[in-house]
């Protein structure tokens, strides 16, 4: 059975998209892969989908979407980036706390090394999981 990661921040527009996107892409299909946010924002954030289109990876059509228990309960391992207590806990789960600034208001420019560490702790979250990320990811 794959395993199945769920990142979640506040709007769910900008570093979990991220993370969401690199996660399918660098796994080629062997992650299941869930993000949500505790108060969805409107849309993805435009320099989110700039910075991602950068790297070949297209998240035009993602969409905020809120933070449900079950999406919690459905998922091995729940990565927080600053959405504090609201992502509940439960027993048997694996929670990480990924501290990255919040690039919501900001260009391009500056949302490009948020989107730069995201990656590469994708790339060690992938390894944590023991899946090999797809060639190319290397770095």
């Amino acid at each position: 059975m794959k395993p199945s990661v769920l990142f979640v921040c506040v709007h769910n527009a900008g570093r979990s998209q991220m993370a969401a996107a690199y996660l399918e892409h660098l796994s080629a299909g062997a992650v299941e892969v869930r993000s949500a946010g505790s108060a969805p924002a409107d849309q993805v954030n435009p320099s989110a989908v700039a910075a991602m289109a950068e790297e070949g990876i297209d998240i035009t059509s993602a969409s905020p979407k809120v933070l449900t228990t079950e999406a919690v309960q459905d998922s091995d391992v729940v990565i927080t980036m600053g959405c504090g207590d609201a992502c509940p806990i439960f027993p048997g789960k694996r929670y990480e706390d990924w501290e990255l600034e919040d690039p919501a208001g900001r260009g391009v420019e500056a949302v490009r090394p948020i989107r730069d560490e995201i990656r590469r702790r994708v790339i060690e979250l992938l390894r944590s999981l023991d899946v090999t990320p797809v060639s190319g990811a290397a770095g």
